[in-house]
C-alpha cells in the first residue's frame, strides 16, 4: 500500500548514477516519492521521463526529468524534503553550490554511499575508478582484460552507463560486435568505451537496471571488470579495487566529488603517466595518496602514446581531435593526439574553433580551456554532424584522432585520419601484474576449497 505521507525527493544526476541510486534505494521504497531527476552536463538528456518499465509499480506514469536549473523553482514548487546529489567528477565547492541552492529551498540535501547502492555479484570482481575524468581507465582495463584473457579467464567488462537515448531500449545492453553499436545507435562517446573492447574479444555489458545487467553478465564470465565512468565509485562490491590518480593533475585527487572518496576506497592506486609527468609532481601525488589511503599499494605506471602512422603526420599541418570526456569536463587541454602529433614533428598544432559550427561553437564556449584541440563530441546525431563539418572546415593536412572509437566510419571527412592511443605500460616490478597475479592465486585457492567442501 503506498502512503500518503512519502517523502518527496529530487534526484540530480546526468543519466548514470542518478537513475542508478534510484533503481537500487528508491524504487520499490513506499517511504520516499521521487517526484523528479535533474539533468545536466551531458547535452539534450533532460525533457525526457524515466519510463515506468524502469520506474516500477509505484510510478505507473514514470519519472520527469528536468533541467538542473529548474531545481530551486522545483523544489519550492513541490514542497520537496529531500535533494539526492547523484552525479560525478564535480569539484567539492561546486557539490556545495548546489547544496546550498537544495537547503535554501527548505530541503535536505544528501549523498548516497556505496553500501546502500553497490551490487553483489556471484562471480569475482576488479574494479578500476579514478579520482578524475581522463586518468586512464579505459587503457588499464583494456590491458587487465588482455592480462585475464590469456590466462584462459572469460571476462565481462561491466561499463558505467551511459543511457543518453531511449531509455526503454537501454535498460539492458550487451556488445559482442561492432554490429551491435549500430543497432543500438550508440553515441561516440559510448563507442569510445565499448569498440576498444570488443576489438579485444571482450563483450560489454551497459544500460539503465545495473540489477539485471550484473546477473546477465556473471551467467556469462568467470570475472567481472567493472570499468568506471568519471570518477564514480562502482556499482559493483569489488573484490579487488584499483584506482587511478593523474600526475598531470596533481592536487585534483583531493579537489574533486566522489573522486577523493573513491582514492579513500582502494585497494590500489596507480599512478600513470609518469613518462610524462614531472618528479616534482609524481612525488606530491605520492604524499596526497598516503595522506588519504595509507594502506593501499601505490603502483607507478607509464601511458605510451602510439600513432599509426608517424610519417603521415611529420611535417605536417595537423587537427587534433581529443576524447570528448576527457578534454570536457575532465578538464584536460590536451590528450594522447596533441602528444603523439608533437612526437610525430608536426609543423602546426591547428586552432580549430575558427572553423567551428555553431553546436561546437557551444562546446568551446562551454570549456574556455579548450584552445588547439577539437574534442570528439557527438551525444546527438546534430552534434556529430556539427563535429564532421567542423573538420571538414578547418584547414589542415591530416586529421590526429585520439577518440577511442573509429572515427572514419562515423563521419564523411575530406582529409586523411591518422589514429593515435594511449596504452598502459608497467612501470616498475612488481607492478600491477603482481597485484593480479596475487588476487587470481587467492580465488583460485578458494574456488578448490569450495569445491572440495561441496
Amino acid at each position: 500500500m503506498v502512503k500518503n505521507n512519502r517523502t518527496k525527493v529530487v534526484i540530480m544526476g546526468a543519466a548514470g548514477r542518478d537513475f542508478h541510486n534510484f533503481n537500487t534505494v528508491y524504487r520499490d521504497d513506499t517511504n520516499h516519492e521521487v517526484l523528479a531527476f535533474t539533468a545536466t552536463q551531458i547535452p539534450g538528456i533532460d525533457a525526457r521521463v524515466y519510463p515506468a518499465s524502469l520506474s516500477g509499480p509505484l510510478y505507473p506514469h514514470g519519472i520527469p526529468i528536468i533541467s538542473e536549473k529548474e531545481l530551486k523553482e522545483f523544489c519550492q514548487s513541490q514542497l520537496v524534503t529531500q535533494v539526492i546529489f547523484a552525479y560525478s567528477d564535480m569539484p567539492h565547492i561546486e557539490v556545495m553550490h548546489r547544496a546550498s541552492t537544495a537547503l535554501a529551498t527548505g530541503a535536505d540535501f544528501l549523498l548516497l554511499g556505496p553500501h546502500r547502492t553497490s551490487l553483489a555479484a556471484s562471480v569475482p570482481v576488479i574494479a578500476v575508478s579514478a579520482v578524475r575524468t581522463g586518468c586512464g581507465k579505459s587503457q588499464t582495463c583494456r590491458w587487465l582484460a588482455t592480462q585475464l584473457k590469456n590466462r584462459g579467464l572469460k571476462v565481462a567488462a561491466i561499463r558505467h552507463p551511459m543511457p543518453y537515448g531511449d531509455l526503454n531500449n537501454q535498460q539492458v545492453q550487451q556488445f559482442s560486435c561492432r554490429a551491435d553499436l549500430n543497432r543500438a545507435n550508440c553515441t561516440i562517446e559510448e563507442r569510445e568505451e565499448y569498440e576498444p573492447y570488443i576489438d579485444g574479444g571482450v563483450a560489454v555489458y551497459a544500460g539503465v537496471d545495473y540489477e539485471r545487467i550484473v546477473t546477465l553478465a556473471e551467467r556469462e564470465a568467470d570475472i567481472i571488470l567493472w570499468d568506471g565512468g568519471n570518477n564514480d565509485f562502482p556499482f559493483v562490491k569489488p573484490d579487488l579495487h584499483i584506482v587511478l590518480v593523474d600526475p598531470l593533475r596533481a592536487g585534483d585527487e583531493t579537489r574533486y566529488y566522489p573522486g577523493e572518496a573513491v582514492l579513500g576506497m582502494a585497494d590500489v592506486v596507480v599512478i600513470p603517466k609518469v613518462n610524462a609527468a614531472g618528479l616534482h609532481d609524481i612525488e606530491n601525488v605520492i604524499q596526497s595518496v598516503r595522506s588519504v589511503n595509507p594502506r593501499a599499494n601505490v603502483i607507478k605506471a607509464r601511458s605510451v602514446v602510439q600513432l599509426e602512422e608517424p610519417g603521415a603526420v611529420a611535417n605536417r599541418r595537423v587537427l587534433v581531435i581529443e576524447d570528448g570526456p576527457t578534454t570536457t569536463h575532465g578538464g584536460m587541454g590536451f590528450g594522447a593526439g596533441y602528444v603523439a602529433a608533437v612526437e610525430a614533428a608536426a609543423s602546426e598544432i591547428v586552432d580549430p574553433r575558427p572553423g567551428a559550427a555553431p553546436g561546437i561553437q557551444a562546446v568551446f564556449a562551454q570549456y574556455p580551456h579548450l584552445e588547439r584541440v577539437l574534442p570528439a563530441v557527438g551525444y546527438f546525431p546534430e552534434q556529430l554532424a556539427d563535429l564532421e563539418s567542423s573538420i571538414n572546415a578547418t584547414e589542415a593536412d591530416v586529421v590526429v584522432a585520439a577518440t577511442p572509437c573509429d572515427l572514419a566510419r562515423l563521419i564523411n571527412c575530406n582529409k586523411p585520419i591518422v589514429r593515435a592511443r594511449y596504452e598502459y605500460a608497467e612501470a616498475e616490478d612488481p607492478g600491477l601484474i603482481a597485484v593480479l597475479e596475487a588476487f587470481l592465486e587467492k580465488y583460485t585457492r578458494q574456488n578448490d576449497a569450495s569445491r572440495k567442501r561441496e
